[in-house]
């Protein structure tokens, strides 16, 4: 227990007091929440003032020219965090230091939770601005002013977060006047941006893996039923995808993310080559019994210039030309008639043999119309593949590895 001579304590809160303000010994971790807003933690704050009813002489109390006080036993402004989002405005109560010329020194240890909007627009490389609001809650600018000691703010006594990180953190100070008074406030912005190692291995490697698998579809041969069952399976995993995403992001309907966005153009992507696939499946089943003869325009494209855009074995047309023969005039009526017989014979094979050639010709001709199209739709989903994701990933990573810090950062109401 103090047993020297006791110092008397007191405020005149006719004069202004000048409070020096700033942050120091913090540490900051940010996270996203269900509700869509963005969490904002700091942990302590300098505060210091001069209390002229605090000073004594160091001669007159042995050389004594520091205490530490109770903070409960004199006075201390009541700075809080105005956007605040757990509802706890205070501090923890500890003391305060005192020096012999009536300057108070407080770092009360606190856990700040600020809330600001969360744009997960591009997301996972994304860039956050949130904001921290600091002011007196019962006393104008009259009474208590607020100095910020420094407009930077020393990123080194920040904890390190994995998943998120400080690119700017800095401070400032402005007003608020009503119709009597003015009330001074320190605001916080800190600009920070996400680290997309985790989200980039486990979601957009595998997202655009199955965007590419869905390509090797139409290298697979038209008779079998597997196209069917590989682009079903992607589409379901796809599906799988979009529901976890949905549990990470917060829940918002002004923004799509751009991992959601590249979600829905690869399931667009998928149904598109279902649909394709079946169509290309119908084509290769066709025969001369079921449909009518083909187009001579099918014929042109499909059979004579697409596969040779699309470098393919060239598909050649076997038509028999039906030539009626006749039979030579001379020898024997008897030998002319047996003759004869023989040749109607060997004609009805012919036909038939001819009807059978027409007919598996036409399978034929169907098949490699399926192959054709198969190949065109193979590099069609390349080319859309590749660009797509390019377009998409490309700009946004380039933006998110060449951040340029705003002037003015946050969302503090001014």
């Amino acid at each position: 227990m103090w047993e020297g001579p006791w110092v008397g304590l007191g405020l005149d809160t006719k004069r202004s007091v000048w409070l020096d303000y700033s942050v120091r010994r913090a540490g900051a971790s940010c996270g996203a929440s269900e509700d869509g807003r963005e969490r904002s933690k700091s942990h302590g704050e300098d505060l210091e003032w001069i209390d002229v009813k605090l000073r004594w002489n160091p001669d007159d109390y042995g050389g004594i020219k520091v205490i530490r006080v109770p903070s409960e036993s004199l006075w201390t402004p009541d700075i809080v965090l105005f956007d605040n989002a757990d509802g706890r405005f205070e501090g923890t109560s500890t003391k305060t230091v005192v020096r012999y010329n009536g300057t108070v020194t407080w770092t009360p240890p606190a856990n700040y939770k600020s809330s600001c909007t969360i744009d997960v627009t591009f997301f996972p490389f994304d860039l956050q601005n949130c904001s921290m609001k600091f002011g007196s809650w019962t006393y104008d600018g009259s009474q208590v002013d607020l100095v910020l000691e420094d407009q930077d703010v020393d990123k080194r006594d920040f904890f390190d977060n994995g998943e998120w990180e400080i690119v700017s953190a800095t401070g400032s100070r402005g007003n608020r006047t009503d119709s009597c008074c003015w009330y001074p406030y320190v605001t916080y912005a800190f600009v920070i941006k996400r680290l997309p190692l985790f989200y980039t291995l486990f979601l957009i490697i595998p997202c655009i893996g199955l965007s590419f698998l869905t390509v090797l579809v139409f290298y697979l041969p038209s008779h079998e039923g597997e196209k069917i069952c590989l682009c079903t399976s992607v589409l379901v995993s796809l599906t799988v995808f979009l529901l976890v995403i949905e549990e990470i992001i917060p829940s918002s309907s002004k923004v799509i993310p751009l991992i959601g966005e590249y979600l829905v153009f690869t399931m667009i992507f998928v149904t598109l080559s279902i649909m394709v696939t079946v169509f290309a499946i119908n084509i290769h089943h066709r025969s001369a019994s079921t449909h009518s003869a083909m187009a001579p325009w099918v014929r042109r494209v499909f059979l004579h210039q697409l596969p040779k855009l699309l470098c393919m074995r060239g598909h050649v047309d076997r038509y028999f030309a039906e030539t009626e023969g006749s039979a030579g005039a001379g020898g024997p009526p008897s030998s002319r008639s047996a003759l004869e017989a023989a040749l109607d014979s060997i004609r009805y094979i012919a036909r038939h043999v001819m009807k059978e050639n027409d007919v598996r010709e036409v399978v034929e001709d169907w098949k490699f119309i399926a192959q054709v199209l198969d190949r065109m739709f193979l590099w069609t989903f390349l080319l859309v593949s590749i660009v797509g994701s390019l377009g998409l990933f490309v700009p946004v990573i380039y933006k998110w590895a060449n951040i340029v810090i705003p002037v003015h950062v946050g969302n503090a109401n001014q």
